[in-house]
């Protein structure tokens, strides 16, 4: 089992700012602390191309952030400053979820400790994501003829509404959001399929809604490989979450998924996604607890 995790991926920001950026150095020092992965499982990806880049972004929106000329609006619309670091940052996290999928083809499943960038377009970024991971790994793998159909599982509370826009009329890629009605991004995308959830949905609909609906996407889409994004700020601590599923209900959502498609013989990539509850301890366990999960019932 390889782990995608680099330092870049914890970019330094300032004190205040709400993105909780440090737990992309502690969710690994957990899992090693706890004897849950080794050392020798964690590879630190390269750099994705610019050709592969240019498979999924417009050569006009690679261009402003290769060249650091993003206006202030548009940082705005992202979150943070731009900076040479940060763009080297999403162009390794898209290499590293380019090398989990292709792991999880070969081994059954693969994680990327950082990545979920799901508000990120074709032609701009937003919500704290500059470049689609998950996209730009689906159409790698397509265009190199590893697969013939993705499913994007999207199960972060805001919506993925990058991949929507990306993949709309895309018969290859199915996107799959469930999430928040009433949260970001307040204008949504149409995924091939949407689930908006009420503010407070506690774990027993939950639970109920993904698996009446996670089962027959499978036997409907046939997809060679499922991405997922395991979002952690369903959690009823999340500072903008609205949602009030607790610790183990988001665990068992993890099991849901992991069962379902381990069950199905289809391979996982899974990426972190957002989290933002005051305690930065509540979200590194729940990250860990996707770890654990995959893990366990995938056999490593």
């Amino acid at each position: 089992m390889k782990i995608a995790y680099h330092d870049i991926y914890a970019h330094p920001l300032p004190a205040d700012h709400r993105f909780p950026m440090v737990k992309y150095e502690l969710i690994p020092a957990q899992l090693l602390r706890e004897g849950i992965i080794s050392h020798e499982q964690l590879f630190m990806p390269e750099a994705a191309t610019e050709e592969v880049i240019l498979a999924t972004h417009t050569a006009d929106w690679w261009k402003k952030l290769r060249d650091q000329a993003l206006s202030d609006k548009e940082q705005r619309h992202i979150g943070f400053r731009q900076s040479p670091r940060l763009t080297q940052r999403e162009i390794v996290i898209a290499q590293g979820t380019i090398d989990i999928a292709l792991h999880a083809l070969d081994h059954g499943i693969g994680f990327n400790v950082a990545g979920g960038t799901h508000h990120a377009f074709a032609d701009r970024g937003e919500g704290f994501c500059l470049l689609n991971d998950f996209a730009i790994a689906a159409n790698y793998l397509r265009q190199q003829k590893k697969v013939k159909k993705v499913l994007i599982t999207d199960l972060d509370v805001h919506q993925g509404n990058g991949t929507a826009a990306l993949f709309a009329g895309n018969d290859h890629v199915f996107t799959f959001s469930m999430h928040g009605a009433h949260n970001y991004p307040f204008h949504k995308e149409t995924s091939d399929l949407d689930i908006p959830l009420p503010d407070g949905m506690t774990d027993s609909p939950y639970l109920q809604l993904l698996e009446d609906t996670l089962p027959r996407l499978i036997d409907q889409v046939k997809p060679d490989i499922v991405c997922y994004l395991s979002g952690v700020d369903v959690l009823e601590t999340d500072r903008f979450g609205k949602l009030k599923v607790s610790a183990e209900g988001c665990r068992q959502r993890d099991e849901i998924v992991f069962s379902l498609l381990h069950r199905h013989g289809i391979p996982c990539a899974v990426a972190m996604g957002g989290g933002y509850s005051t305690r930065i301890s509540d979200i590194v366990n729940a990250h860990c607890n996707t770890f654990k999960t995959g893990l366990s019932i995938y056999g490593f």
